[in-house]
């Protein structure tokens, strides 16, 4: 990325006094890997938020948006702009209506709904972040996505300069994706409209989720969680190659579906490890850092991993992680 100049730095610090400047960015990705950002700022407000990106518009500074920093890897030298960490929070419940900020936690909005006897978002306990990642990448675990959860989402459309609000249909919700990875947006919440059920229940399936989480995803690690996408596919010829070799369980072949984790797992992939980074032991999908990892070792190990899936299988594994800086 083109650097700074010291000029851009002074004039955007002067508008906005909050700013930092070369702030460590491993100290905001649950991976902890990342360098410095040239201008870092926290906001809480929407208003200021618009008013931070037309600015940085203006004087020719890239920007990038993050949550909870749980799904990217951010480059070994930083990122040469400003990044914007989103802190709007403020949950509401209303009869069955749920109002989340985007920078709720996506699992403490599950609990919160779940305490309500509100049912049908149990699973978003299981996702890592905050909201407005969870909807920007369609998040989804334990059999459930924001694309079955969202009635509707606020935004800034960034090229538009004007706020919106979406339907879910118009937020084009796909696997792993929305109109939000096309479209440059600020997410600012969402609302979904949940059922009335039995409290306890629902509370049993959060506890049951998490101990599921907890056997069978690495614990006390460093993660971004799942780096790669399961591998979809629309008939059986996709699988030639695989079917050659391993037997694949019909759970799988019914939903068209083929998790990234396995494919890993029947390579023997799990516990490989380049520099500090390391497939993880317990689930072939997470990559940890163990202590001192550059995002160099991550992107050698990423490469590493596609490279043995192709090779094996044919199989093209396709990043779910964002890469920031690079």
């Amino acid at each position: 990325m083109q650097k700074l100049s010291d000029e851009q730095v002074a004039t955007f610090v002067a508008a906005y006094p909050a700013a930092k400047q070369n702030e460590l960015l491993l100290s905001h990705t649950f991976l902890k890997i990342g360098g410095p950002a040239r201008l870092y700022i926290v906001v809480q407000d929407a208003d200021i938020y618009v008013s931070i990106i037309e600015f940085a518009k203006k004087i020719s500074i890239p920007f990038y948006i993050i949550g909870g920093g749980s799904n990217i890897l951010v480059s070994d030298t930083g990122y040469e702009g400003v990044i914007i960490q989103m802190n709007m929070r403020g949950s509401k419940i209303e009869e069955t209506v749920v109002s989340a900020c985007a920078g709720d936690f996506t699992g403490l909005i599950a609990r919160l709904s779940a305490d309500a006897g509100l049912i049908g978002f149990e699973w978003g306990v299981g996702v890592p972040g905050t909201i407005g990642g969870a909807i920007y990448g369609n998040a989804g675990c334990f059999g459930g996505e924001m694309k079955d959860a969202v009635a509707s989402v606020c935004a800034y459309d960034i090229l538009k300069e004007k706020k919106v609000t979406y339907s879910n249909g118009e937020c084009m919700f796909g696997y792993r994706d929305s109109r939000f990875k096309h479209e440059p947006h600020i997410i600012f919440g969402m609302t979904m409209v949940l059922e009335r059920g039995n409290i306890f229940l629902a509370k049993k399936k959060i506890e049951d989720i998490m101990s599921k989480r907890k056997d069978t995803q690495p614990q006390g690690a460093f993660s971004a969680g799942c780096l790669f996408k399961n591998f979809e596919y629309k008939n059986t010829d996709a699988l030639s190659i695989l079917q050659r070799d391993v037997e694949v369980p019909s759970e799988l072949l019914k939903v068209k579906k083929i998790p990234a984790g396995w494919l890993i797992d029947t390579l023997g992939l799990k516990g490989y490890a380049i520099g500090r980074a390391q497939v993880s032991s317990v689930h072939g999908n997470f990559l940890v850092n163990l202590g001192g990892a550059r995002a160099q070792d991550v992107l050698a190990l990423s490469s590493y991993v596609k490279m043995k899936v192709r090779d094996a299988y044919g199989i093209l594994l396709e990043d779910e992680v964002q890469y920031v800086g690079f």
